[in-house]
């Protein structure tokens, strides 16, 4: 699962990483390490058009957690936040978006929170910063999608919502103590594949799923103060240690 990250790169540093053609400066939302369901993040994606015959790619901020174009309002996005690899291809939700509207979120790392034991026998939640031990960004999978808002006419500034869900598989070995699913990072290998929106197979979509190896992902400890979305900033995912927690899974 993946409830919470942080994304922090410039776009200019996101747009020479991936080969961005085109990006809007004013669309572009601020660096935010605590990134909650229904906030706005980057994303990189391709779109086809009578103009060329290459797909462009751009670099856009989209809302998180997606809503399905036949869906009676935009309540359903903090329901569909995570999409499951082994799934998606299956669902309603997602089916449509698989095989033509595929993005790349690229993220510095994503909370995740370990239920461990409390004071007088009560659990509670101890929280980590995942990301890559290279220090590279996380190319997370992602998908999106258009909604008409049928309450405002065609030309109001709300009138479309484009949103995005974070595609999920099992944790590897040494995160499935803090949670039994995380999100799927891309191989750079694979990321014209799953951008190119004329690739429509799903199984060979379904390919390029592929879980990292063991050991590409560094699990640390960090404060409580990241549950509270109204915290933001850099040290949120700095290392955090209480006494009770100086020995760690990690």
């Amino acid at each position: 699962m993946c409830g919470r990250f942080a994304a922090s790169s410039k776009p200019e540093d996101i747009v020479e990483l991936f080969d961005v053609e085109y990006w809007d400066p004013e669309e572009a939302p601020a660096p935010n390490w605590n990134v909650a369901p229904t906030n706005s993040a980057f994303v990189v994606l391709e779109r086809l058009s009578k103009e060329r015959p290459e797909p462009l790619r751009q670099l856009r901020a989209l809302r998180w957690g997606l809503v399905p174009p036949w869906s009676d309002s935009a309540g359903t996005a903090v329901k569909m936040i995570n999409a499951r690899s082994d799934t998606v291809h299956e669902k309603p939700a997602y089916r449509q978006a698989l095989a033509s509207r595929r993005c790349i979120l690229p993220v510095d790392g994503y909370y995740e929170w370990q239920t461990v034991p409390g004071e007088r026998g009560r659990a509670r939640k101890k929280p980590y910063f995942v990301s890559r031990a290279d220090g590279a960004p996380l190319a997370l999978a992602g998908l999106y999608e258009f909604w008409r808002n049928r309450a405002v006419p065609p030309g109001h500034p709300e009138a479309w919502l484009v949103t995005f869900t974070i595609v999920t598989t099992d944790a590897e070995e040494a995160l499935a103590p803090i949670h039994e699913r995380m999100p799927l990072f891309l191989d750079p290998r694979s990321w014209d594949e799953w951008l190119d929106p004329r690739q429509s197979d799903p199984d060979a979509l379904r390919r390029l799923l592929i879980p990292p190896p063991p050991g590409a992902l560094l699990a640390t400890p960090v404060s409580p103060a990241v549950g509270n979305i109204r915290n933001n900033g850099p040290e949120l995912k700095e290392p955090w240690v209480e006494a009770e927690y100086e020995t760690t899974l990690f």
